[in-house]
């Protein structure tokens, strides 16, 4: 970078023409897994309990939350959603229509949203068990809310994905274990296979696009379509830059093209981005005990106000001042009064509340 101003370098940054491989690190930056797409050495972190849905939210499921608020979801409200090309119903639409720049295979088609996936003259009908597809971030966090539920954080959603393989002994790049061929993965999650992406699919596995949502074998957990069929949106990020987990039906082993579909499969996405291959599921946080404790009223802390003029002289407050004239008040014409050893003295009552304890977290790292 020597010889270039600092507008170059940033220029150079933001396009990708620098290898910041190379030299100082920026502050956050880690190393990443080629494959499993996650930090290494990997990290071991603490997840709070949370119930988690077996599967993804589907095509019937998010029917009866959109009749039920007559919701809009945001490719109806925007008039179209991102289509893969050799889904098109009509061929001739390549010759004219907009793709995406950073996945040319996807192409923005008018009028496709949940209820037709490929656009006007299909429908979700026969594929109600499949994926609700073509929603936001925000369409998903919406339906969550209905529910009584919401999204995963990104830690809850691989620790349910992982199943007990966290490592360092047990740790697998799939839910399987580590074999990468198709025979072994075709039981487990809905991929691309073999063939030429994308107007090539041999469907080892039995589908093409998305499958139901309960066609292939669950994790150790009985978690289904953790990996492949659909990407599945989660809590975190930024709204240029939402986070989706697990791969999805054109991602691959071995991260030949696309993806490569591993427990840690991991990318980023527009939160108003809608397309064909990202879903959701949901989860909720199980109720806790509340616990509380009592705080007395006009608690003495011992602390006392002290001012000081320019030549050093101390002044203590009137309150403190009125407190101590009081105290020698009362020593002067104390007298012995009978009472209940079992009940507080007349001036030892005092008002109290029941506030909510709060909970604090403790670290083990040290």
């Amino acid at each position: 970078a020597h010889g270039k101003t600092r507008e170059q370098v940033l220029h150079e940054k933001r396009r990708g023409e620098l290898d910041l491989s190379k030299g100082p690190k920026p502050f956050g930056w880690f190393e990443e897994h080629p494959l499993d797409g996650g930090a290494v050495p990997p990290r071991v972190v603490r997840v709070e309990p949370f119930f988690i849905d077996e599967a993804p939210v589907t095509n019937k499921d998010f029917g009866k939350f959109v009749r039920a608020t007559y919701y809009e979801t945001e490719a109806e409200k925007f008039g179209w959603s991102f289509v893969l090309s050799s889904f098109l119903p009509n061929a001739e639409q390549l010759e004219y229509a907009e793709v995406d720049p950073e996945a040319e295979d996807w192409v923005a088609t008018d009028k496709a949203y949940w209820r037709n996936p490929e656009g006007p003259g299909t429908s979700y009908k026969y594929r109600e068990n499949h994926p609700v597809i073509h929603v936001s971030h925000r369409d998903a966090a919406e339906y969550c809310k209905w529910v009584g539920k919401r999204l995963p954080g990104e830690r809850e959603w691989e620790a349910a994905a992982r199943a007990g393989h966290f490592g360092p002994n047990n740790r697998t790049l799939y839910s399987w274990g580590e074999d990468q061929t198709t025979e072994a993965a075709k039981e487990h999650a809905n991929l691309w296979g073999g063939g030429d992406f994308p107007w090539e699919n041999k469907a080892e596995d039995g589908w093409r696009a998305t499958s139901p949502v309960k066609a292939f074998k669950p994790n150790a957990f009985g978690l289904y379509d953790m990996t492949g069929n659909v990407w599945e949106w989660v809590r975190g990020g930024k709204h240029k830059n939402r986070i989706v987990r697990g791969g999805s039906y054109v991602d691959s082993l071995d991260g030949s093209f696309n993806h490569a579909a591993t427990l840690g499969a991991r990318a980023t996405l527009h939160g108003t981005t809608t397309t064909g291959n990202v879903g959701f599921r949901c989860v909720k946080s199980p109720k806790r005990k509340v616990e509380y404790h009592y705080v007395y009223e006009n608690e003495d802390s011992g602390a006392q106000l002290v001012m000081e003029d320019a030549d050093g002289n101390r002044k203590y407050s009137q309150q403190n001042a009125r407190r101590d004239n009081q105290e020698e008040f009362d020593d002067e014409f104390d007298e012995e009064i009978d009472h209940d050893p079992s009940k507080p003295r007349p001036d030892e009552r005092r008002g109290r509340k029941r506030v909510v304890k709060p909970r604090t977290l403790t670290s083990d790292e040290l």
